[in-house]
């Protein structure tokens, strides 16, 4: 099953710091033509750029057209958009300024699209957050700069695989500094946006979340830590009041031994190591990280710029093509959440179109 040409979406893609494996992946993804059944890709980096990580792979059957305007996109190959026509010299595996740079051109390129409609979603690869830093650029991460590119009030980092879903209420954090963003105010907010993205994005009419304690053995009725009944407990029950189905807080280590993720249509964790540590365990591979609660769709594969490996062919495709699957899924959950909105007897499947890509690229 294909797409008419005038109903693909248009997927943009970052091409992340220029050393890293980010064009490799970018590569070994898009060079399996059947994506283009299903989408128009568009990669905002440079033809130069391109071409010396199509060369260092190899035999790959990749062509593309280039352009510098989205009025000469073409349905029928990958679109390069050039965010620079200059010279770059690229190093695989290092860690320098220009990769960070130009990280950060292409990504702003990007964004600038995907605000104005012209993509219909943005597929980002790894960065360095050590090298991007600028008077331009202070952020630690994707997360924040698209809550501020968009200028919204708050958004989730959503990691999603086929069967678990685990959201933040902080990211990229000295541990040290996580209890004090352990708020009501922000759990709350957290919760809200994931109960939101899972109706909207997920096509889950009645989401289950539950939310996991901040200390070990949730406090231990405050014998160690006071967070889950003076702030976690509180949260949950006011989201409850708000409609919302959550259940907790739960003690991270047994939650995740026994299993018990999988009665949930998505887990609310308090910090970055308690989710990632399990998510990854239970799903690298396939994992995707989803920008929850912008008026844009955002995915990313759940790794880095794997520099150790940069330029060596070696980049596994995995978790970068699931991030293409997911950013067409939820195109189409979001289609299907406004229709089944203006009229509620329409209940169809939000998955014909999405397994109807996942037939195809399988085959």
């Amino acid at each position: 099953m294909s797409i008419p040409l005038e109903n693909k979406p248009v997927i943009g893609f970052t091409c992340g710091d220029l050393n890293g494996i980010g064009i490799e992946l970018i590569l070994k993804s898009l060079s399996d033509n059947r994506f283009l059944d299903f989408c128009t890709p568009v990669v905002f980096a440079s033809n130069k750029a391109i071409n010396f990580y199509r060369k260092s792979i190899g035999d790959l059957n990749f062509s593309f057209a280039s352009i510098k305007d989205f009025y000469k996109l073409n349905a029928r190959q990958v679109n390069i958009f050039n965010c620079w026509e200059e010279e770059v010299a690229i190093n695989p595996g290092t860690l320098n300024d220009t990769g960070g740079q130009y990280a950060i051109k292409s990504l702003q390129a990007a964004t600038t699209a995907l605000k104005d409609g012209k993509i219909d979603a943005l597929v980002t690869a790894p960065l360095h957050k050590k090298n991007v830093q600028s008077a331009d650029f202070s952020y630690t991460g994707h997360t924040p700069f698209f809550k501020d590119f968009f200028g919204v009030n708050d958004v989730l980092m959503l990691l999603t695989a086929e069967n678990l879903k685990i959201g933040l209420v902080t990211e990229h954090l000295p541990v040290k500094e996580i209890a004090a963003h352990i708020t009501k105010e922000n759990i709350i907010s957290k919760l809200l946006i994931l109960n939101a993205s899972l109706r909207k994005d997920f096509n889950i009419e009645k989401p289950k979340i539950a939310v996991l304690a901040l200390n070990p053995h949730a406090g231990d009725e405050g014998l160690i830590g006071t967070e889950e009944e003076e702030i976690i407990r509180p949260a949950i029950k006011e989201a409850k009041q708000r409609n919302l189905l959550v259940v907790g807080p739960f003690s991270a280590d047994a939650f995740f031994a026994r299993g018990q993720y999988n009665k949930f249509d998505a887990v609310l964790a308090m910090y970055h190591d308690q989710g990632l540590i399990p998510f990854k365990s239970l799903a690298f591979g396939e994992g995707v990280n989803f920008t929850a609660g912008l008026p844009g769709i955002r995915t990313s594969p759940d790794h880095g710029t794997a520099f150790d490996i940069a330029g060596k062919n070696k980049a596994d495709p995995s978790s970068f093509r699931a991030a293409i699957f997911s950013s067409i899924d939820i195109i189409n959950n979001q289609k299907l959440y406004e229709e089944n909105r203006k009229n509620p007897l329409t209940r169809m499947s939000a998955n014909v179109v999405a397994g109807a890509v996942d037939e195809k690229i399988s085959e």
